[in-house]
Parts: structure tokens; sequence; C-alpha cells
């Protein structure tokens, strides 16, 4: 079952970058938005449990000079809570293959995803918030990176 949620995630990234690759919209898809607030990256830097990456595949991009997809399987432990971070120049792609993550980019309101549903990030943005939403059950998502080959992925922000 997970393997035909993978499979059908990384067919809707195909689909989804070529689909995007000139837009503009920062609309994320079926998504929540609660007005809850996000506590500053020095609280962040508590003793709550952080995300496990897994990466899947990385490719260079055969059609476009200088740019690599990567796709990974990212697992949040109940009650996990990443760093504030950016991810570079690349454009990302992520969707919710069990649970439920909190997700929010600096300027944005924070929205709720369940499994099934996606969203995506701009080059250049700040993810200020990414969390599992659950105190029980633990999160993943499949992520998708279309980067510039070479960059790093996952940048934390610098601990105040």
């Amino acid at each position: 079952m997970i393997e035909m949620r993978i499979t059908g995630g990384l067919l809707a990234v195909a689909t989804l970058a070529a689909a995007t690759a000139c837009s503009t919209s920062n609309q994320p898809a079926h998504a929540e938005r609660p007005t809850a607030a996000v506590a500053s990256p020095a609280a962040m830097a508590s003793t709550r449990p952080t995300e496990t990456p897994e990466r899947l595949l990385q490719q260079a991009l055969p059609n476009v000079k200088g740019k690599t997809f990567t796709s990974m399987i990212v697992d949040f432990p109940p009650n996990a809570r990443a760093m504030p971070h950016r991810h570079g120049q690349a454009f990302v792609y992520a969707y919710v293959l069990e649970g439920t993550v909190r997700s929010q980019l600096e300027g944005k309101p924070v929205s709720t995803y369940h499994q099934g549903q996606n969203w995506v990030e701009q080059p250049g943005a700040h993810h200020v918030l990414t969390e599992n939403a659950s105190p029980t059950e633990r999160a993943r998502l499949l992520v998708v990176y279309v980067s510039n080959t070479g960059e790093k992925l996952k940048v934390d922000d610098p601990e105040s």
C-alpha cells in the first residue's frame, strides 16, 4: 500500500515539476490554515525528537543542465519537530504518506496536512515550522527536491 502511494507520489511529482516549472503560485494544495503562533528558533532547540531522512533516489536531470532530482522519505517520530531551515534554491514537493504534519513557511500561516495531502516550497523559502502533529503516532513524508547540482538540500538555521 505504501509502495503504491510512493509510486503515485512520484508520478504526481513528475507532473507537478513539469506543470510548475514556470509557476509563481505559492499556494499549497488541500491545506487547513489554523492561526497558531510558532515558537522562536531558540525555543525549537528543545529535547523534542527530530526527523530522520532516508534518500531514495538522487539523479542529475538529463534535460536540465545543472539540476538534480532527489527523493527522500522523511520520518517524524511522535512529537518530532525539525529545526527551522532552508532548502537553498531547491524547488520542494512534499507528500504526506502517513500521519499529520504541521508546516509553516516564513510570512505564511501554519498549515496542517494529513495523509494524502501535499504542498510545494518555492526556491529560497524559509521553513520555520515542520512538526508531527501527533504526540503518539509517527508521520512520514515523501519529499522531492529539484536542486542545483551539488547544493545542500537542507540547511538548519543557526541556533540563537
